[in-house]
């Protein structure tokens, strides 16, 4: 019969049990999360945005690189593209010394090849 009180006393007790007058109500929460919502759209306009735009553009300029490209590699060698291979390049970086390249590490063209030129 104990169980049966309970069981029927906290209903009750939990509609009785509200906020007490001054507490702030979820409309007070909402507007105190504008600062931080308005943050992370700026934080988002001015930080995210623009690198991926550029993720893009050097994911677009990596699919582009033939064989002939004068190019910068991150670790600051340059070199001309000899061969293209599905995931890395040959590089030519000196009279007779190539070397095997990721695509990723090409930083920038500095000049296509003779053949890009003329198709322009």
């Amino acid at each position: 019969m104990h169980k049966m009180l309970l069981s029927l006393d906290l209903p009750s007790f939990l509609a009785q049990a509200s906020a007490p007058a001054g507490a702030p109500g979820i409309g007070d929460m909402l507007k105190g999360m504008w600062p931080f919502l308005l943050l992370m759209a700026a934080m988002w306009f001015l930080m995210i945005a623009p690198q991926r735009k550029k993720q893009k553009e050097h994911a677009k300029m990596l699919a582009a690189l033939k064989s002939g490209d004068e190019v910068l590699t991150s670790g600051g060698i340059y070199g001309t593209i000899v061969s293209v291979k599905e995931d890395r390049l040959v590089v030519r970086i000196g009279d007779s010394t190539k070397i095997e390249l990721a695509k990723g590490f090409v930083q920038t063209v500095e000049k296509k090849s003779d053949a890009d030129k003329k198709s322009d």
